[in-house]
């Protein structure tokens, strides 16, 4: 590991996230890696430039970045990092993207259309090693990535389980496990099955107009006098879920709550907490302190660069799980 070097923009929300996979494995693999950071500034017309004050020549380099930046400097600002990086003469150049943006269109689902997905896969992937991210939209987005540059796709779910039993075990008596729509239902089945084997799950199929509108909600599934945790990978303004509340309401369910890895939260939380008694994220996107509880994955990423740079199998931290 004496080559390893982690990189964040020291201005971002993404240093407190990196000082944390640092302490990690100085703590747990008693290894120090040094975290050095990038300089971000702007021309006046708003053009990114970009400087790495420390030499990295001949260096593995990790790359953790901040996905609450605007998308479109978010990707920019990988591309520029990848130059700068094979420009400096580093060894390699590994990204860490706790939530990787662009990943919500991996089909066309209508005519002239980009899937936007694969154009980021092929804009960022030539020159890197490996990508390393957090309960992709949609696994298939894997295969965009060539072989040579594994995209490694980590878990939440172990730590959110054990959030959980730690938090609410007055919650887990009880219990139903609903995925808001169809795709979401290998999601939910999978965290109910962490959970406990006991624990069934209910499925909410929604016909929408238009991204973001719902036109009709059914449930499949009892969730009368149960408690109800719905399970996803994105909480964007939260208006689904909202109506969700609803259709659960009207069927029986006793306390709602939410989890999902990637918490946007668009509108803000008001309306959430109208309708949920509780709403969980991880800190794959660097929540501000409020309401919201938060668990904590940034051991997870620590855990996986570690694997990765020793040549260990990764797939391993899920498999007691």
């Amino acid at each position: 590991m004496e080559k390893v070097i982690l990189l964040a923009d020291k201005n971002s929300k993404a240093w407190d996230f990196s000082l944390k996979i640092q302490k990690y494995i100085q703590d747990k693999k008693e290894v120090s890696i040094p975290l050095e950071k990038v300089s971000i500034e702007y021309f006046r017309n708003n053009e990114i430039d970009m400087h790495v004050p420390e030499n990295i020549r001949k260096k593995d380099i990790y790359f953790i970045h901040d996905s609450t930046k605007n998308p479109q400097e978010w990707w920019a600002e990988i591309l520029l990092l990848k130059d700068l990086s094979l420009n400096a003469s580093a060894e390699s150049l590994s990204l860490i993207l706790p939530n990787m943006l662009y990943s919500r269109k991996d089909r066309k689902e209508k005519s002239r259309v980009p899937v936007s997905a694969r154009a980021l896969a092929n804009s960022i992937s030539p020159g890197l090693k490996r990508i390393i991210t957090m309960d992709l939209h949609a696994n298939q987005i894997q295969g965009f990535y060539p072989a040579n540059v594994p995209l490694d796709n980590l878990y939440s779910f172990p730590e959110a389980v054990h959030y959980l039993k730690e938090n609410h075990p007055n919650n887990l008596e009880e219990l139903v496990v609903v995925s808001p729509d169809a795709g979401g239902a290998e999601r939910a089945e999978s965290f109910a099955k962490r959970l406990e084997s006991k624990y069934p799950i209910a499925l909410i199929d929604k016909r929408r107009i238009k991204a973001g509108e719902i036109e009709k909600m059914r449930l499949a599934g009892d969730v009368y006098n149960k408690d109800v945790l719905i399970v996803d990978d994105i909480i964007d303004s939260g208006g689904t879920l909202c109506k969700a509340a609803g259709l659960l309401k009207e069927k029986g369910a006793k306390n709602l709550s939410c989890y999902a890895t990637h918490g946007l939260f668009t509108k803000g939380t008001k309306e959430l907490f109208e309708n949920f008694d509780s709403i969980i994220t991880s800190n794959t996107h660097y929540r501000e302190k409020d309401k919201v509880e938060v668990v904590d994955v940034s051991s997870v990423f620590a855990e996986a660069i570690y694997r990765a740079q020793k040549g260990l199998s990764i797939s391993k931290l899920f498999e007691s799980h």
